[in-house]
């Protein structure tokens, strides 16, 4: 039977995203909310929407029971997970088709395989794609561990095997302090994620992230659309994302795209899900993880391929062959993916919160802003600081940089600080431009100091012409742009 209601296991933008393609498809949503987010858009957007908690995801949106108690109670055939949250958990996963209801991403079986750093290792090496020099099994043994380490060569990186986000890693640049980082990796490991697994990888120096986006069906046919490049990060979590790399030449995009769609063999994958690689300065590609959900900038793919990621899940899920094969597939034009987070760039990146008292999203061609918010509304500190995803299409890179530049010059927020002047940042530098740019682009060149001063002098600018607009339409005096007017004034206007 065909799925007729789908229940959101999510919030924000994410929500309203799968809502608004499932609306097109024909199919009735349900969506489920926090205490937090009784006034949310999704909630409003939905066709049915039920209560499941108390503001703290951990009595809401992270309680299967409360979840699978909602989908029985609205009669929904169909979970969508979204991403964050439950959307890798195959305790999650199992427990909706243990209930009868479908799930609409992979199996358990492949989200436990790709969920832990080294069966996934496993995985990928039994069809042979090239993984980072290193351990392919835990560190049960410190002498052996140092032995193999001395054999890598240092710098190496100690990573947690169920770890993600930065957590339980850890850079040992000589031998020396190899044994101190293992035991606080370990430690940090245990803490954030209940297990203490770590294994070791050399170190590449300066790596790119570069990610490909599979389609997997219940018939066997999988298939990749192409990469995206996500090597702007800071704290080891993406800001910009790019489809497609300034770097891959066609071969070389061929060869990795049949890596990931081995990857995904692996493990007989369905649905959508995103192999990751590290790529070296040598163009040198290696394995570094599957990601079992629809990503964040899942919308990048979508803008050069003309695909719905969404319905392709859907159609997926209700047991439908994929539609295309590999050889249809072609990359139309470079889409360039902001996410806009209530951050704070001038102090390290920190969430800030506060009420969106102005809120106005840029339009034009080629502009596509995912969001959760309107005007008015409050950022709440319970969840993830994600505003909206700012999404452009050119018909190369140039043109999409440009038009992203254009974009964010229109997109206004007051109220909360946040990555929009970042994003420019980005957009204007000339490494990215040129292409020539790895992980460590916000460390190498990026700081505190640059921000507040971007800052600064882009409010200065406005504020002068600002003034003298007043002062030519109107008798009004003239405002002093002494510092404390000019403070207030800054205060009050869109900052980062």
């Amino acid at each position: 039977m065909p799925i007729r209601k789908i229940l959101v296991a999510n919030r924000g933008e994410i929500a309203l995203r799968i809502m608004r393609s499932a609306r097109e498809m024909g199919i009735q949503t349900v969506a489920v909310f926090s205490e937090a987010d009784r006034m949310a858009l999704h909630v409003q957007y939905a066709d049915e929407a039920i209560c499941i908690g108390e503001a703290p995801s951990n009595q809401s949106y992270l309680v299967i029971e409360k979840i699978i108690g909602a989908c029985k109670k609205t009669s929904a055939d169909a979970i969508h997970p979204g991403y964050g949250f439950l959307s890798e958990n195959p305790q999650f996963a199992q427990a909706v088709v243990d209930a009868g209801i479908v799930f609409i991403g992979p199996s358990a079986g492949a989200m436990e395989i790709m969920g832990n750093k080294l069966s996934a290792k496993a995985a990928a090496l039994s069809y042979n794609i090239p993984l980072v020099p290193g351990t392919d099994t835990a560190i049960t043994d410190m002498a052996e561990a140092k032995l193999r380490a001395h054999e890598v060569g240092f710098p190496i990186l100690i990573k947690a095997a169920a770890g993600g986000g930065g957590k339980g890693m850890r850079i040992v640049e000589k031998a020396e302090d190899f044994e101190s980082q293992m035991q606080r990796a370990v430690s940090e490991a245990i803490s954030a994620f209940g297990d203490g697994a770590v294994f070791i990888e050399r170190y590449v120096t300066s790596p790119r992230h570069i990610e490909i986006q599979i389609l997997g069906d219940s018939h066997g046919n999988i298939v990749h659309l192409f990469e995206r490049e996500c090597s702007v990060q800071r704290r080891h979590q993406k800001v910009v994302e790019e489809a497609p790399s300034a770097v891959l030449s066609p071969q070389l995009r061929e060869k990795m795209g049949k890596c990931a769609v081995d990857a995904a063999k692996s493990c007989n994958y369905t649905s959508a899900g995103t192999v990751e690689f590290i790529l070296d300065e040598n163009l040198d590609f290696y394995f570094l993880e599957m990601n079992t959900r629809l990503q964040v900038e899942h919308p990048v793919t979508e803008m050069i391929t003309g695909l719905d990621l969404v319905k392709e899940q859907i159609k997926i899920a209700n047991g439908e062959k994929i539609g295309f094969k590999q050889d249809d597939l072609k990359i139309h034009g470079h889409a360039i993916e902001l996410r806009v987070y209530a951050e704070d760039p001038t102090n390290d990146f920190l969430p800030d919160i506060g009420k969106l008292s102005k809120y106005k999203i840029p339009q034009g061609p080629g502009v596509r802003v995912d969001d959760g918010f309107a005007e008015g509304m409050e950022i709440p500190i319970y969840y993830d600081p994600m505003i909206a995803k700012l999404i452009v299409w050119g018909v190369d890179r140039e043109e999409a940089i440009e038009r992203m530049k254009r974009a964010i010059d229109e997109y206004q927020i007051t109220g909360v600080r946040n990555t929009l002047n970042f994003g420019k940042f980005v957009m204007e530098h000339e490494s990215f431009r040129s292409g020539n740019f790895d992980t460590h682009f916000v460390s190498k060149y990026f700081s505190n100091e640059i921000a507040v001063q971007d800052s600064e002098t882009e409010a200065f600018i406005a504020a002068i012409m600002a003034v003298k607009l007043l002062d030519k339409n109107s008798n009004t005096p003239a405002i002093s742009t002494t510092a404390a007017s000019y403070s207030n004034w800054k205060r009050n206007r869109k900052e980062y």
